[in-house]
């Protein structure tokens, strides 16, 4: 696959797709957000593939919409714009196998949005964190449905009322990733939790994925209905089987997928 705005790595069972617009702060333009649906799309129809792990080249994760993009333009276009960038997001969620996003520098308005969509994030200490369309006139409101899931209201709304950087601890600490490591071992840290993924059953990650994101925003009470289900057709799977009675007989499971 040869694209324009990305490239893509394959190691074992994982697969790692890089923003590659150093030179514009990796900023997501129409095509590249295109491109990296096309991408997951593609990866998510590929059961060789346990996990993805979301890079970037050069000093920064994403300075988020490519502004040049954004000036001038029609309704329509404006629309699509936006369109494309749901369209990712919602995708990132829809494959299968979980995507983790491999952070350093700025991840700032749709590039934050990008981390809080992503199922997991590993930050370098020297990563940073911000909503700050607010200062130039134009509210973060689509990251703001990514990041106020994940950190929460008053949390979300201060970084969306103020566009004030937040540093990579602080992002830890309120849960926008899942922790924080030297930038020298950001790629390594990133791969290891993407291998320890890859360990587990397809079958079974792919399953918990997809329910996950079907009952986050359920009431209690339908979350449960609904989790009672999956758990119970988990439970007659080939995978879900063998994993019990290889804990059982104190082995190494043998997944198939199924």
């Amino acid at each position: 696959m040869s694209y324009q705005t990305i490239t893509i790595a394959f190691e074992d069972s994982l697969a790692t797709v890089c923003l590659n617009r150093p030179e514009k702060r990796n900023a997501l333009s129409l095509g590249c957000m295109r491109e990296l649906i096309e991408v997951f799309d593609s990866l998510g129809r590929t059961g060789e593939i346990r996990a993805v792990i979301l890079a970037a080249a050069g000093k920064a994760f994403s300075s988020g919409h490519d502004l040049s993009e954004m000036t001038g333009r029609t309704v329509a276009e404006y629309r699509e714009l936006f369109d494309v960038c749901t369209q990712l997001m919602n995708k990132i969620q829809s494959i299968p196998q979980p995507v983790i996003a491999q952070v350093q520098g700025i991840a700032t308005a749709a590039g934050c949005q990008l981390v809080a969509t992503c199922d997991l994030a590993i930050a370098s200490e020297d990563a940073s964190f911000a909503t700050p369309g607010v200062r130039i006139g134009l509210f973060c409101t689509t990251p703001m449905v990514a990041v106020s899931r994940a950190v929460g209201r008053k949390r979300a709304l201060e970084m969306l009322l103020t566009g004030a950087l937040i540093e990579a601890r602080t992002a830890a600490d309120w849960g926008l990733v899942n922790r924080v490591v030297p930038a020298a071992s950001l790629a390594e840290e990133t791969r290891k939790l993407a291998l320890r993924c890859a360990e587990a059953s397809s079958f079974t990650v792919a399953l918990g994925k997809q329910a996950f994101y079907a009952q986050v925003d359920l009431d209690q009470p339908r979350a449960y209905a609904y989790a009672k289900e999956v758990m119970t057709m988990n439970s007659l799977a080939a995978d879900a089987q063998e994993g019990i009675s290889a804990f059982l007989e104190k082995r190494a499971p043998c997944w198939t997928g199924r």
